[in-house]
């Protein structure tokens, strides 16, 4: 049993500064606000409930267009870490896949990670986390993987060596039961979502990483154009 979570706490200040009043968890992108479009992904991958932790004051009418078992809750909380706490307080025991609301990527390639972070986790991983070459962002977090895909250092600049070349989060995690916990002690003393993910590596727990090709962060207005172009080729037939 896997349960979804989607962050959207976030004002979206760079879209806004681009000139996008639409908060960013409803632009829209291939003609579906983005928050739905990915409460109904999670629940065609086989989420067993889908929780959204929106930011207060969007406004939340679309909820009923997500699907029987998703739940919306607000929040305003100061960071995506205290975001992802406050959404696992929310979300049912078990293990959470988890996105990040601006993160966009073809269906395909969310089956596949979606189907890898299940396995992962369901074989001793306590986080997993999904990596991409593709780099297009002002603050990217590099991981440093070993031969077996493990994580070994999270940090802010591509690291001397690494089995594979250097690679970026991508906004989309999983979480074990364990990870949840340490998460909810960790907003104590942290208050990035990249220092949890380096303090998981720090304590030498299992970290597992899956590598996609390509991720979309909806940051900028350029974003949203490239990734309606990209979704839009995915989907024309070969």
């Amino acid at each position: 049993m896997m349960h979804g979570l989607i962050l959207a706490g976030g004002r979206g200040s760079r879209l806004a500064a681009d000139g996008v009043e639409t908060p960013k968890a409803l632009v829209e992108v291939a003609g579906r606000p983005q928050i739905v479009h990915l409460a109904e992904m999670f629940a065609a991958l086989g989420c067993e409930t889908v929780t959204c932790m929106v930011r207060d004051g969007i406004p939340t009418d679309w909820s009923a267009r997500a699907g029987p078992n998703v739940t919306v809750r607000s929040c305003h909380t100061p960071s995506s870490l205290h975001t992802l706490v406050a959404g696992l307080g929310v979300v049912p025991p078990g293990p959470v896949f988890c996105t990040m609301v601006d993160t966009v990527m073809p269906a395909d390639d969310w089956q596949r990670l979606y189907q890898a972070v299940t396995q992962r986790l369901a074989t001793g991983s306590l986080a997993v986390l999904a990596v991409t070459p593709f780099v297009d962002d002002e603050l990217p977090v590099y991981v440093a993987r070993d031969a077996a895909g493990f994580a070994t250092e999270i940090a802010d600049r591509a690291p001397v060596s690494s089995t594979g070349g250097p690679v970026v989060t991508g906004g989309v995690y999983g979480f074990s039961p364990v990870a949840r916990r340490l998460a909810g002690v960790a907003v104590a003393s942290l208050h990035r979502m990249r220092a949890f993910l380096k303090l998981l590596v720090e304590l030498k727990v299992p970290v597992a990483t899956v590598e996609v090709p390509r991720i979309i962060d909806l940051d900028h207005k350029r974003d949203l154009v490239a990734a309606e172009s990209w979704l839009a080729a995915a989907k024309a037939p070969r």
